[in-house]
């Protein structure tokens, strides 16, 4: 395999692709602001019009007292394990082993706010209750992830969800959602974001995942929980003098693409089952819960990736542009189902799928 022929430069020549939204380009946010009018007042170190009233929408979305829009989910969530560890008196929160704080955030909680994380469960299932009631020592805040991504996208039955956050407020433990793909279950579990929300005490939502949009945050809770975030956002160096850019593209691509969730997520269901089909290929979940899932690979990455670098240069769509090894016969990569999938006609997904059944026999 030459410098030039590597799955991720070969899936960026592809003309169609089974995931996401489209590049991550300049047009992004072209197309974010190409109807603003640019009298538009920005925003101020977080005060104005146009903050405050996203603020207010998204609180009503959620159906929280309050939101306090961040420029980065990392900033936001290690911001509400501090403020609920503080109430409490007590610097110890669970969360599961492959939570983005423990493994994507370079210790950021320990070392900026000296909180220790006590892990749940094994890396792959989900917490469950016995999980909780199990902790042998006391905790400030429980963080729970839906659905849980480095697992595939799982999710746990809604009633199991209920009798967490019940025993959570029974036993004075504060609950904070990380809802960076929130929207996304909405589908699966049948319920608004705001029934969802109702169960935790704290919750964060991103707007660049499923919605696409440039970067951006908001953590809602109620008016307390939120005023005592904002000098802590000041204190991170995340209130910044304008942050319109973000706030602008974050309400631009939620309105645009809200209301797609059932379609991103009937796809990926349509989508795995197509891959389950193919040899030595299988999804996690089997059947998605969200527009998201993993797909495993029963072959070596390097056979993988020419199997698809070849697909890629056959078909012109692409499947993803990288793989992660499991071990020397195995690997898997990620998809998440957006608008590009529908751009692709019946006979375009045969030929993939009759590729990659020749490709994997």
């Amino acid at each position: 395999m030459t410098m030039d022929q590597t799955i991720g430069s070969a899936f960026n020549k592809t003309a169609y692709r089974l995931s996401g939204h489209g590049p991550r380009n300049i047009g992004m946010l072209m197309s974010a602001f190409h109807d603003m009018d640019e009298n538009t007042d920005s925003d101020m170190y977080g005060k104005g019009k146009l903050i405050e009233q996203f603020q207010a929408k998204m609180a009503e979305y959620l159906g929280k007292e309050s939101a306090v829009f961040f420029p980065s989910g990392t900033m936001a969530q290690q911001i509400a394990l501090r403020i609920w560890c503080d109430r409490q008196g007590l610097r110890k929160v669970a969360y599961h082993p492959l939570c983005h704080l423990e493994i994507h955030e370079e210790d950021g909680l320990k070392q900026l706010h000296g909180i220790e994380p006590i892990l749940l469960a094994d890396r792959s299932r989900l917490i469950t209750l016995d999980d909780v009631k199990n902790i042998s020592e006391d905790i400030s805040c429980l963080l729970l992830e839906l659905p849980q991504r480095e697992i595939g996208g799982q999710l746990p039955d809604y009633a199991e969800l209920e009798a967490i956050s019940a025993y959570c407020h029974e036993q004075g433990i504060k609950l904070h959602l990380d809802g960076a793909r929130l929207f996304e279950i909405l589908p699966y579990y049948g319920k608004t974001a705001a029934e969802i929300c109702s169960l935790f005490d704290s919750v964060y939502v991103s707007f660049y995942k499923g919605l696409g949009g440039v970067a951006g945050a908001i953590l809602a809770g109620d008016t307390e929980f939120t005023e005592e975030s904002k000098p802590w956002k000041r204190r991170h160096g995340g209130d910044l003098i304008s942050l319109y850019p973000y706030i602008l593209s974050s309400d631009f691509y939620f309105e645009q693409r809200i209301g797609k969730m059932e379609q991103y997520y009937q796809g990926a269901k349509q989508l795995a089952e197509r891959f389950n089909r193919c040899p030595r290929t299988a999804t996690v979940p089997e059947v998605p819960v969200s527009n998201m899932f993993h797909i495993h690979f029963a072959a070596p990455q390097a056979q993988v990736e020419q199997a698809l670098i070849d697909l890629y240069e056959e078909t012109g769509i692409g499947i993803t542009s990288n793989l992660r090894a499991i071990d020397e016969n195995a690997c898997y990569t990620e998809i998440n189902v957006g608008d590009k999938y529908a751009e692709l006609s019946s006979e375009q997904v045969e030929a993939v799928f009759s590729l990659l059944n020749r490709k994997f026999n």
